[in-house]
Order: structure tokens, then C-alpha cells, then sequence
């Protein structure tokens, strides 16, 4: 795993197209500005006209309506659109995929990275990566999986791009590419599903909706530094805050009674089988 703590910026021969302007995009490039890359070096696709005004406001960044002409001469393309209609914009960059030969990296979940070279002519430069939405706070997790045809200056660029936006982590069996998915992609969902059972819990035990929150926010920032900061695992963790007889032991054998270890494998199964789905879906 890769925290890169220490990021150049672009030099001044390279040059990105975000073909899609969303929230990750959005968070990508202001991490690239602000560690010392030039906005000229920075395009963006993004076909709604309220984004592509947002993202030139408040960045600098020239901005089009249509893919080909942000990804007109640029070296590296980070695909975030959605997986519906990725094969759409692949199909529509092939011939400058294959005559620029640019390196080109997607966030889209269940697709790829064979259908992603399919669909850009054949034998393009592929990375596949999956971030997820903590990376709006540099907090992000991306793990990535490149293809063969991808070099070692490509892995470390596309590296050092995701970096920008928390820690890293390599995958070499894009198989595995659909649990990344469903762990990490998907779980801050589960942390926020937790919390917010959590905070109604509290407020069914008497607490006003205020404390319930402040209570709540503060002991899932709390135990999450402690996981990270930690060189225990989880479950030594646990057993040292599970005092015999006590409150927190009632709590816990409460969660497993009701199969929590259980629940928390299919939930996981259950995204992990439907980003293969998704994949089929979009062939």
C-alpha cells in the first residue's frame, strides 16, 4: 500500500482530461491545484453547463461540453462517468485512444478493464481504480489495477493522481477489483447506516436530538482514529473496551445475537456480486 506522502505536481509537458465533472472529479482536481499543478494542464468534460461554469469558476480549469475535444491532445484521461453510459464515451474517444496512446484511468464502478480496452479500440493503457467519497476530504481509500499494457511511469502517475486524494492500494487479480468495490467503495455507506441507527437509538433512549448527534459523530471520529492510529486489530481493540458483565459486553452480544458478523458478509456479498453484474450488464 502507497500513502504517498510526498506528490509532485504535474510537469509542465503533462496534461489531464476528466471526462465527466462530478463530486470525485471535482475533488481530484482541486487536490491536483493545490499541491502545485497548474490549471492550464487541466480539462474537463462535462455536458451539464451549471457544472462546467462551477468547476472554470472556481478552479480555473477550461472546460467543454463534449469529450473529444477535452481529451484532445491530453496524455492522461480519468473516466468519471457513470458505468450506463461508459461504453458510449469509450466508444466515442476510440480512434484518439489509439492515436494519442494516452493513459487512461476510470472510476467507474463494475466495468472492466478489458471491457474498457474493448471499447477504446483494442490495446489502450487501462487502469482501473475504485475511490470513494472520503477522498472529497483527502480521506479517500482507491484501490487500482492496471493492465499490461500499462508501465511502471503509467502506474506511478496514475498513482500519484489518486494519492492526491487519500492512500492507495494496488490490486494484481482484477477479480478482486468487485470486493474493493464493495468494501471500500461502498463502505462509508455502512459506517453512515451505523451512525444513523445509532443516533435513533439514542434519541428512543431520551436523549434530545443534538446530544444524540454530538454523542454519535464524535465516538465514530474517535473509534476510527483509534483503528487508524493503532497498530491492534479490530477485534483487540474491542475486547479491550468489552469489560465482563458490562455494558458494553450486554451491546455486543445484543449485535451477535442478531447475526451482525453475519449481516455485515452479505451486505458485502451482496455489492460485491452486483458491481459483476453491473459489468455484465454494460458488455
Amino acid at each position: 500500500m502507497s500513502t504517498a506522502p510526498t506528490l509532485s505536481p504535474l510537469t509542465t509537458t503533462h496534461s489531464i482530461a476528466f471526462v465527466g465533472g462530478g463530486n470525485m472529479a471535482r475533488s481530484l482536481i482541486g487536490a491536483l491545484i493545490a499541491r502545485g499543478s497548474s490549471a492550464t494542464q487541466i480539462r474537463v468534460a462535462e455536458p451539464v453547463e451549471a457544472v462546467r461554469q462551477s468547476l472554470a469558476r472556481d478552479f480555473g480549469v477550461a472546460v467543454f461540453a463534449d469529450a473529444r475535444d477535452a481529451c484532445a491532445d491530453a496524455d492522461l484521461w480519468l473516466l468519471a462517468v457513470k458505468p450506463q453510459v461508459m461504453r458510449n464515451v469509450c466508444e466515442d474517444l476510440a480512434d484518439l485512444a489509439q492515436s494519442q496512446r494516452a493513459l487512461v484511468v476510470s472510476i467507474a464502478a463494475g466495468i472492466t478493464a478489458v471491457q474498457l480496452q474493448r471499447w477504446l479500440g483494442g490495446d489502450a493503457a487501462v487502469i482501473r481504480a475504485m475511490p470513494n467519497t472520503p477522498a472529497l476530504l483527502g480521506a479517500g481509500m482507491t484501490g487500482l489495477f492496471a493492465r499490461g499494457e500499462v508501465d511502471a511511469a503509467g502506474r506511478q502517475r496514475a498513482q500519484d493522481l489518486l494519492a492526491s486524494a487519500g492512500k492507495t492500494i494496488w490490486i494484481e487479480d482484477e477479480a478482486s477489483m468487485d470486493a474493493v468495490t464493495a468494501v471500500s467503495g461502498s463502505g462509508p455507506a455502512y459506517v453512515f447506516l451505523l451512525a444513523e441507527a445509532m443516533e435513533a437509538a439514542a434519541r428512543q433512549q431520551g436523549l434530545d436530538g443534538q446530544a444524540a448527534r454530538t454523542l454519535v459523530l464524535q465516538t465514530v471520529l474517535g473509534a476510527a482514529r483509534m483503528l487508524t492510529e493503532s497498530d491492534e486489530s479490530p477485534g483487540t481493540l474491542r475486547q479491550r473496551v468489552t469489560s465482563p458483565n458490562g455494558t458494553t459486553q450486554a451491546a455486543i452480544e445484543a449485535l451477535q445475537a442478531g447475526q451482525f458478523g453475519e449481516l455485515v458478509a452479505t451486505a458485502i456479498k451482496a455489492a460485491t456480486e452486483r458491481g459483476r453484474a453491473l459489468s455484465a450488464a454494460n458488455d
